[in-house]
């Protein structure tokens, strides 16, 4: 059993971390959707066409400091700065080379209006790492409550700003100065949050150990983005921007859910268990109880999704995003295993084993990319098929990884989530058969949700499912 100081720290921090993610999904959720139906396919399609070179950027600015100072026993003002200088500096080397390369990404995409669009939405690095330090001094005391209250703030000023601007008119660039307006309110909030100032030096001995924890977890960042965006560029360069802008909704919805719940796991848990690096039984009992609560969470929330798909889209969407409708059911299947892999992940994180990360990262960015070219040239379904494929593939190579490090193997991991994905698929199974009953597209979400949960959370307390009572737990304030 874990001790009960961790368990109630661990169980604040996912309480305020799962506020700030799920308010956040909640906001951007509606915001995407106000600005789905006046914006177009094509109008998502173009924003999206940079997004690679974008996060290759961001990437490179963050260059994963924060998670080395996260991690460290004793951070000093020297550390601190030293990230922060890091960051400043990187941030406007991205900009200069984004401002300079647009007119290139344009010619490439044979779309003018790309060049003043990077140029804009690149400003957001030069401000960016401002608040490096902030957002370590926060998560490092355990505080999720500041982070969260900004993140609530920033997203309803930043989203009300996008929809009116999309309502007057601005098309794709309600999408952008909406962004320009997020980025500024939160290093802004950071700021009034965290009176830090730089009080010392850039210090190599300290960009010595930062970049030493850093290097292979930005490696593999870069690796992950490049993967993750090389089908857009694909798409955008050989398909229509309308097909990018479908797939790019598609992939939106089905990962958004998800990564919330990623989010919120994965930020706890590392400074958590950080804490404790030196206890390997007492972090094999925490993840695994934490994969098995987080499946029983995503597994049927992604099913729910999957099954009323079609009566979603159309409602909140209009029929012009009809043919994201398949793509998001399939999408669907690969993202509800998400919460397993990442955390299979963060058990290398925690431990220090960014070699192991960087080598099993790297093999399987070859097995994606390679089952990427052979299915794209046969469209947009049979490549999204390919994402499920493969995310059993990266299941099967972050577990056994991870079992170098935590007596924590593959097959038990299976074992404790089976029930829950059984179940899910019933789940599955019964929202999909209310949109054949129905007419109306209100009483299939409704109806097809609502017998859906009713059909989880019967059996998961009838069999006395342990994921059930775990949640239920975490949902309690005292």
């Amino acid at each position: 059993m874990l001790d009960e100081d961790l368990k109630s720290k661990t169980k604040r921090g996912l309480y305020w971390k799962a506020f700030d993610t799920y308010a956040s999904f909640a906001m951007q959720f509606i915001v995407g959707i106000v600005m789905a139906r006046i914006l177009t396919p094509e109008d998502y399609g173009i924003t999206a066409l940079p997004a690679v070179f974008m996060a290759i950027a961001s990437t490179i600015v963050e260059g994963r400091f924060a998670l080395a100072l996260i991690r460290k026993s004793e951070v000093s003002q020297q550390d601190l700065a030293t990230a922060f200088i890091y960051s400043l500096l990187m941030g406007l080397t991205m900009y200069v080379c984004l401002f300079f390369c647009a007119p290139l990404i344009a010619d490439f995409y044979n779309t003018p209006v790309l060049t003043p669009l990077i140029r804009i939405t690149a400003l957001t690095f030069i401000w960016g790492p401002l608040a490096t330090p902030q957002v370590v001094i926060l998560r490092r005391k355990l505080d999720f409550k500041t982070p969260a209250r900004i993140s609530f703030v920033k997203n309803i000023v930043s989203g009300g700003i996008g929809i009116a601007a999309a309502y007057m008119g601005y098309g794709l660039w309600a999408l952008v100065i909406s962004s320009i307006v997020s980025s500024l309110l939160d290093v802004l909030l950071q700021w009034l949050a965290v009176k830090w100032i730089p009080c010392a030096r850039f210090s190599r001995e300290s960009f010595k150990y930062l970049w030493g924890y850093g290097n292979r977890l930005m490696g593999v960042d870069l690796l992950n983005t490049i993967q993750a965006n090389i089908a857009p560029v694909i798409i955008g360069k050989y398909f229509s921007p309308t097909d990018l802008g479908l797939y790019n909704r598609a992939q939106s919805f089905s990962i958004l859910p998800i990564s919330q719940l990623n989010t919120t796991v994965s930020s706890v848990t590392f400074p958590v268990l950080s804490k404790i690096n030196d206890d390997r039984e007492r972090q094999t009992v925490y993840y695994r109880k934490m994969i098995r609560t987080a499946c029983f969470i995503s597994f049927p929330l992604m099913m729910l999704l999957s099954g009323l798909a079609k009566p979603i889209v159309l409602l909140l969407l209009t029929e012009k995003w009809t043919g994201c409708i398949l793509l998001l059911q399939v999408l669907c299947f690969a993202t509800m295993w998400g919460p397993m892999s990442s955390l299979n992940l963060n058990i290398l994180q925690v431990s220090g084993r960014t070699d192991l990360y960087f080598n099993l990262e790297v093999k399987k960015k070859i097995i994606s990319l390679v089952l990427m070219l052979i299915t794209l040239p046969f469209g947009l379904t049979w490549f999204c098929l390919s994402m499920v494929v493969n995310q059993f593939i990266c299941i099967y190579i972050n577990a056994h990884s991870a079992n170098k490090v935590l007596p924590l193997s593959l097959n038990e991991q299976f074992k404790d989530v089976f029930p829950s994905f059984l179940l899910s698929l019933l789940t599955f199974g019964t929202s999909l058969s209310t949109t054949l009953l129905f007419e109306s597209l209100w009483l299939q979400i409704f109806v097809g949700g609502l017998l859906g949960i009713i059909v989880y959370i019967g059996i998961s307390h009838i069999l006395r499912f342990e994921g059930l009572e775990t949640a239920i737990y975490l949902l309690k304030r005292h």
